[in-house]
């Protein structure tokens, strides 16, 4: 897919991006079994593309359901989660997927990243959406992802709206920015802006998980989607619906594509 590195690159060429994935998933209601079932096949057409990272949406692995969280609430070490823990080894593969995660009081919203050693390393969500405090508490963060030599920050949908956030994961030498999502249509353009404004403005190429289809009290707009340094569109799904967008960056070059669900 990606040509050959050249010898005579000038200097100030962008390092390059392993090939990684955002898939664009529709949750089935606190349906965690369910969801897991429909995470491995989508990772593992990541991986056989080439990836070596997948990115799924706020709240995946049970669908953004405030008012079942606190008895959806789970431990990243849950036996249910073992499909994705085995996928990750068996495709060296990093997955990175949200869930409720149990904390006292109401539940952290969590990214769960199911590592290619067999680890799972746990961000949890430091700035909540308005109304969200009725059914999580905030989080704390958590460290970037270490893929293939590049680090990648992670963000989980509300923290997008704070540019300290995305400034901090410049700052820390970030060289992706990956968000999990839950963006309706109204709000799309808003938050897309506010993506693109980052990639730019601190040369910090952005990739966008968000959900296929309806969940909770939400119709999201599906429209993943990955900028590059530039804040130009690299791939985008169209619309909603399940789908897997791909990107990499070799010899300064970008190269997407999308792939149906």
């Amino acid at each position: 897919m990606a040509p050959e590195l050249a010898p005579d690159l000038p200097p100030d060429l962008p390092p390059d991006l392993p090939r990684f994935a955002v898939a664009q998933f529709v949750a089935r209601r606190g349906d965690i079994d369910a969801n897991v079932g429909r995470h491995v096949p989508l990772a593992e057409r990541a991986a056989q593309a080439g990836a070596h990272l997948v990115l799924f949406p706020e709240l995946a692995l049970t669908g953004y359901e405030p008012d079942l969280a606190a008895q959806l609430a789970l431990m990243p070490d849950d036996a249910r989660l073992a499909p994705l823990r085995d996928a990750a080894v068996r495709h060296h593969l990093t997955i990175v997927t949200g869930a409720p995660l149990r904390a006292p009081g109401h539940p952290a919203i969590a990214a769960l990243s199911f590592l290619p050693d067999g680890g799972v390393d746990v961000y949890t969500k430091q700035y909540l959406h308005p109304g969200e405090e009725k059914a999580f508490r905030a989080g704390t963060g958590g460290a970037p992802l270490a893929v293939e030599g590049t680090q990648v920050a992670l963000a989980v949908c509300a923290e997008i709206a704070h540019a300290r956030h995305a400034a901090a994961a410049a700052q820390a030498g970030a060289g992706l920015y990956a968000a999990s999502v839950l963006v309706s249509e109204g709000g799309y353009a808003a938050d897309a802006a506010l993506l693109q404004g980052y990639a730019r403005t601190h040369r910090m190429p952005v990739a966008m998980a968000n959900h296929g289809g309806p969940t909770g009290d939400w119709a999201s707009a599906g429209r993943s989607a990955v900028w590059d340094e530039k804040g130009e569109i690299v791939v985008a799904a169209a619309g909603a619906g399940e789908c897997l967008l791909l990107a990499a960056r070799t010899a300064g070059a970008w190269h997407g594509g999308l792939i149906d669900g």
